[in-house]
This record gives structure tokens, C-alpha cells and sequence, in this order.
């Protein structure tokens, strides 16, 4: 039965952006029966892109990531969850939720956005082909003359990849106007990404997580995949010809798996939707504990609230995935959100590019991000 409140959602088309969604909408309906949310997807690259005062113009709710909420809160297109949510509510979220998810949405003294999905940069692998996951990126640069590494580097994960290892070191990329790059530290890292791009198929350049994922669950070539962002539905037996498992990121520096570029998603309310109070309402419901463990987390979701996380019963159909991955998301790190940094993603995803193809030298990358960060604040 049609209810009598029409709202309409967008997120993104893979399964673990677009079923549990669905599947909560369905469940919510049993709750609320006046309240229809019909959900529209696109991309995965429309969904790092896409600005989001686009999408706040026709739908009520939106699945976002939380590098686009300084652009949010400049064109005010979002509501703050806090201003209809209950304080209880939303401290009880806070002290659940997985890393930094939660405060990520947190800006210029509002919470832009609920999380809903937690993911950084993990690793890989076949079990059936490597048996143990690697520590050290010595390691990984091993397994790539082997020829057994793909490694997603299309725009923005080639600046992904090169965040997570400078944050690795101790040496984490500036997020405030006017901080320096450690130049050591960014030479170093640019040197291992190019020993390890020139070991892997040149195919890597045009690939995203998924791609990458795919190639190692599908085929017999590839064992590893040391940096890609978690997708837990990798994890479950049957949801491609080889599962995969996932482990904590390999470390090039000496702390362990710390610094990891942090991801995932949140679910947002647009500040020109006619009703905030339902749309509130049910943002608050999906990211609840016994939301995100249940139905969300058996519909192909990714849940963000730690009480899914050590569930179990959760674990247990991914091959024990957030058990095996939950220091390097506690320890992740906490990109840029300022309104000019999506622009500088995706130039600071060229710069590297051009250095891991031999276009430019290091000294003159780390001078153009350096140059186009600073800009990205003048933006």
C-alpha cells in the first residue's frame, strides 16, 4: 500500500549501499504505515563526486560521505540531525559508533549526518591462495613480483592510498590551511607507491574498489590487495565465485595499523524536505544498534554502530571481517572537510598519478599538492 508520505532517498548502486536501505524502508513502513521512502541510486564514482546541494533539491534523504560537509554546511543544503533529534539519542550513537564515523559529520558545531556504514583502507586476500594476511608493506611489495597484487588507484583511491600511508608514518596530511606536508615523510611514501605500481597490472590505474575486488574474487591471478576500502559483502561465501577475506592494513611505518584514510557513509536530511520530523526519525532508527545488527547487516550493509561490529552473528556469515579489521577502523584518520576540499581530491589524485606514470618527480608532486591545498581554501 502507497503511503500517504511520499519521500524519496538517494544512495549508491552497490549492494551494500542500495539493499539494506531498502529493506529498512520496508521494515520502517510496518512501523510507520503513512511513510513511503522509495530509493534511487547512483555510481560509485557519482557518489564521491556528485555535489550534494544537487541531490538536497529533489530528494529528503541522502546517503553521503563526510569529506563533503564543509561544501554541505556552505551551501546549506543539509538539516542538522541535532535540531529534531533527541540529545540522549545521539550521545547513545556517539558512544557506539565505530573510529571516528560519528564525528566525522560533525562540523561548525552541527551533526550534519548519521553513520550508518563505517569502512578505511584494510587489506584483501584469497585465503584459498595466501593463507596469512601481510604485516609489513615489505611484504606486499614481495607479493607484487609474484604478480599477485591488484591495487585500486583511479581517482580519488590513488590519494587515498598515498593519505593512509603518510598517516601511517606519523606524518599525516595537513587538514588545516597553512600546515606543511612532511616532505620526508610524502617522499617516502611516494617512492613505495611507485616500486609497487610498477609491479602491478597497469589495469590498477583504472580501477576502483569494486573493479579491484572483483579481479581478486573472480579469477586465480591475484592474492592480495593490500589498501582498498572494506566491502563486506565480499566476505560472504557465494557473493562471487571466491570469498574474500579482510585484514588489518599492512604498515610501512613502525606503530602498526594506524592512519588509515577513513570512509564509509552517513544518512543525511535535506534542509528542503517537507517533512524533517519522519525523515529524522527514521535516519535515527537505521543507525541504531539493533537496527544496524539485524536486518541492516543481513542485507548486504556494512553497519557503522560497534555493537553490530562485535556481534557474533554478524561476524560470523563475512568470514570474522570487522573482528579482523576493527584496529586499523579505530585507528583510522580523518580527511580534509573543508567547502574546497572535494575539488583538491580529485586534483591531488592527478598529482599522483602523474608521478606513479613517471609524468613527475616526487619533489614536484608534493610541491603541487602543497600548492593546491592551500589553494582549495580560497576556493
Amino acid at each position: 500500500m502507497i503511503g500517504q508520505i511520499q519521500l524519496r532517498g538517494m544512495t549508491w548502486s552497490d549492494p551494500r549501499g542500495y539493499d539494506p536501505l531498502v529493506a529498512a524502508s520496508t521494515s520502517f513502513r510496518e512501523l510507520y504505515p503513512d511513510v513511503d521512502i522509495v530509493w534511487d541510486k547512483r555510481s560509485l564514482q557519482g557518489f564521491e563526486s556528485t555535489p550534494v546541494e544537487e541531490l538536497a533539491s529533489i530528494y529528503d534523504l541522502i546517503i553521503i560521505d563526510h569529506p563533503h560537509v564543509g561544501a554541505v554546511v556552505e551551501k546549506n543544503c543539509l538539516l542538522p540531525i541535532d535540531r529534531l533529534a533527541p540529545e540522549d539519542t545521539l550521545a547513545q550513537l556517539f558512544a557506539e559508533t565505530v573510529g571516528k564515523s560519528y564525528p566525522s559529520y560533525f562540523y561548525k558545531g552541527h551533526q550534519w549526518a548519521l553513520p550508518v556504514d563505517a569502512a578505511c583502507q584494510v587489506q584483501a586476500l584469497r585465503p584459498d591462495l595466501l593463507t596469512e594476511p601481510v604485516t609489513r608493506f615489505n611484504d606486499v611489495i614481495a607479493q607484487a613480483k609474484n604478480g599477485r597484487v591488484v591495487w585500486p588507484l583511479r581517482s580519488p583511491h590513488v590519494l587515498m592510498s598515498f593519505f593512509t600511508l603518510l598517516a601511517n608514518q606519523g606524518a599525516p596530511f595537513p587538514v588545516t590551511q597553512q600546515s606543511q606536508i612532511d616532505f620526508n615523510a610524502a617522499r617516502n611514501v611516494i617512492s613505495t607507491m611507485q616500486t609497487l605500481a610498477v609491479l602491478v597490472d597497469p589495469a590498477c590505474f583504472d580501477m576502483d574498489p569494486i573493479a579491484a575486488l572483483d579481479a581478486l574474487a573472480e579469477g586465480d591471478q591475484f592474492a592480495l590487495c593490500p589498501l582498498v576500502y572494506l566491502y563486506a559483502p565480499y566476505g560472504r561465501i557465494g557473493y562471487r565465485p571466491h570469498r574474500i577475506a579482510f585484514h588489518d592494513m599492512p604498515s610501512l611505518g613502525a606503530s602498526g595499523p594506524l592512519g588509515s584514510a577513513l570512509g564509509g557513509t552517513g544518512i543525511a536530511v535535506s534542509s528542503e524536505t517537507k517533512h524533517p520530523e519522519i525523515c529524522t526519525k527514521f535516519a535515527l532508527w537505521v543507525a541504531s544498534a539493533n537496527i544496524q545488527r539485524g536486518l541492516y547487516s543481513e542485507n548486504n550493509g556494512q553497519p557503522a554502530n560497534a555493537v553490530a561490529w562485535s556481534d557474533p552473528l554478524v561476524n560470523a556469515p563475512v568470514g570474522e571481517l570487522y573482528n579482523n579489521t576493527r584496529m586499523t577502523h579505530e585507528a583510522a584518520w580523518l580527511r580534509p572537510r573543508h567547502a574546497g576540499y572535494m575539488a583538491f581530491q580529485e586534483e591531488g589524485s592527478q598529482v599522483l598519478l602523474d608521478a606513479l606514470t613517471g609524468k613527475t618527480g616526487p619533489d614536484a608532486a608534493i610541491s603541487a599538492l602543497q600548492q593546491r591545498f592551500e589553494e582549495s581554501f580560497c576556493a
